[in-house]
């Protein structure tokens, strides 16, 4: 991995505050509730329906990703991921689009960057979603190449298969699904 510095002083964010997602299947097969909180089970949904998931909750997925260039920070944090870029297909609501803004138009960390966000999506998520990642338009330099680089599931398969990309992947998701912290 090269040593050079895409973006030396980025802009930092402060994070907001986490919502506090807490899904009913969740509540209900929780190894840690004790038999008091267990009284409502008589109102989960037993259907068999997939249940649906919203843009806040795929933000929380991905907000705590570190940066792969200022790892001491999250994708949040530098403003390159956000709860609105984080868009459903109307027609399709297992089709997720996140859209990703670089910090600079040259940044050659945004592959990374990316790869991270669909990798923990993947890792994350039922196997029915579709997951698109792309960059803002007009984001980055080489946009399109990015967006096509992203999307196609052979390039994906053999940058994992890469153990020095790999590494670099792992260290930015150990962060993810961390809080950040609120002063």
């Amino acid at each position: 991995m090269s040593t050079e510095i895409f973006n030396p002083n980025p802009t930092v964010f402060a994070p907001i505050k986490a919502k506090k997602a807490s899904h009913a299947y969740a509540r209900a097969h929780s190894l840690w509730l004790d038999d008091s909180e267990q009284q409502g089970d008589d109102e989960l949904d037993q259907s068999n329906d997939p249940e649906a998931i919203d843009q806040d909750e795929i933000f929380e997925l991905i907000r705590s990703i570190s940066d792969p260039e200022h790892r001491s920070m999250s994708l949040e944090q530098l403003a390159v991921v956000s709860a609105p870029q984080v868009t459903f297909d109307p027609k399709h609501a297992d089709r997720i689009t996140v859209e990703f803004t670089p910090t600079v138009p040259h940044c050659g960390m945004s592959t990374f960057i990316g790869l991270s966000i669909r990798v923990r999506l993947l890792r994350s998520l039922p196997q029915r979603f579709k997951i698109d990642i792309r960059v803002k338009p007009g984001s980055h330099q080489s946009e399109h190449a990015l967006n096509k680089q992203l999307n196609d599931k052979e390039r994906v398969a053999a940058a994992l298969e890469n153990p020095a990309l790999l590494e670099v992947l792992e260290q930015c998701l150990s962060t993810a699904g961390r809080i950040p912290h609120e002063d």
